[in-house]
């Protein structure tokens, strides 16, 4: 058979064959299936704008190639980042939002919590335990901002009094790492009370027990946190060109009527104004925190304190 004659027999059987059927419902489900694996294998630098690989991305911590910008990172990954492998803990898991002011805008506060819950598979948005940290045991917080933005709730700040308290018994250094854009608005006065129960349990654990405490910030920590305990550290770390403020900008402008730096409420304007004390890029973390830990445990000016609890005595 020749090659035309072919051409021609292929052309009667495509004619002989029915339409395929259109549905809309069947259409719409691979162009979202495609979409979604765009959005698996490729994302998009916050700062320079670069596109960028999600592999190469993660297997450098994700930490832009191009300008060194440092991207949002789970709870999950950052306990992997920071913690000797295997030895991670955790304490509280189990602990799960309530809704005692029965809040609603657009949504229920219940629906926002269970579809936050869906997304991250946290029950809050705060993962705390225990770990080893270059051999040294640790205790560690983690809070995670895809989870209703990282803010504090009645959850968050009961698990991290509770991780404060069993270091503070057990003479653990603590690590809390924030990523949160506030007091969570849902829950009114009864999250703005964390700020004041995390640092009444910071007080006991630094100036009663002589214990270490350190904060390391992340982009972003603002409002109700960055007033509490995200400033309370004996040693405050911050990762490079994170966000960290109380109010936001627009506000501030607004209010003192004048135009702020450029470089206004970032790490390094921080950093050079003294309110925080090291800004330390992701890869050098780990090794940085095991250097403090070490200096801190060997310290040959070390005081040890003491706390009365419950009727017993803690040292």
């Amino acid at each position: 058979m020749s090659i035309l004659s072919w051409i021609a027999d292929h052309r009667r059987f495509k004619k002989l064959q029915p339409p395929p059927t259109y549905s809309p419902h069947l259409f719409r489900d691979s162009v979202k299936s495609a979409s979604d694996r765009s959005q698996s294998l490729w994302t998009t630098c916050g700062n320079c704008g670069s596109i960028l690989y999600m592999k190469h991305l993660e297997e450098n911590q994700r930490v832009c190639c191009q300008c060194q910008y440092h991207l949002s990172m789970t709870s999950c990954k950052r306990i992997t980042l920071l913690c000797d492998l295997g030895t991670w803990r955790p304490l509280d898991s189990e602990l799960s939002p309530s809704d005692p002011l029965a809040f609603v805008d657009k949504k229920s506060y219940k629906e926002r919590a269970f579809d936050a819950q869906q997304k991250t598979g946290l029950n809050d948005a705060m993962q705390t335990g225990t770990a080893l940290l270059g051999g040294i045991p640790i205790a560690l917080g983690v809070m995670d901002f895809q989870f209703m933005g990282g803010s504090m709730g009645s959850v968050v700040g009961e698990k991290i009094t509770r991780l404060i308290e069993y270091s503070t018994k057990n003479g653990l250094p603590i690590f809390l790492v924030s990523a949160s854009g506030g007091a969570r608005m849902q829950e009114g006065i009864l999250s703005l009370m964390q700020m004041a129960k995390i640092s009444s349990a910071l007080q006991k654990h630094q100036h009663c027990a002589k214990l270490l405490y350190v904060p390391i910030l992340t982009s972003p920590t603002t409002g109700g946190v960055t007033a509490s305990f995200a400033m309370l550290g004996d040693l405050i770390i911050a990762e490079p060109g994170a966000l960290i403020g109380f109010a936001g900008r627009r506000v501030i402008e607004q209010t003192i009527h004048a135009n702020l730096p450029e470089d206004f409420q970032t790490s390094e304007y921080l950093l050079e104004h003294g309110l925080i004390d090291l800004i330390i890029p992701r890869s050098l973390l780990k090794q940085a925190i095991a250097e403090i830990l070490t200096l801190y445990r060997d310290s040959p000016r070390k005081k040890t304190g003491t706390i009365m609890h419950a009727k017993k005595l803690y040292i």
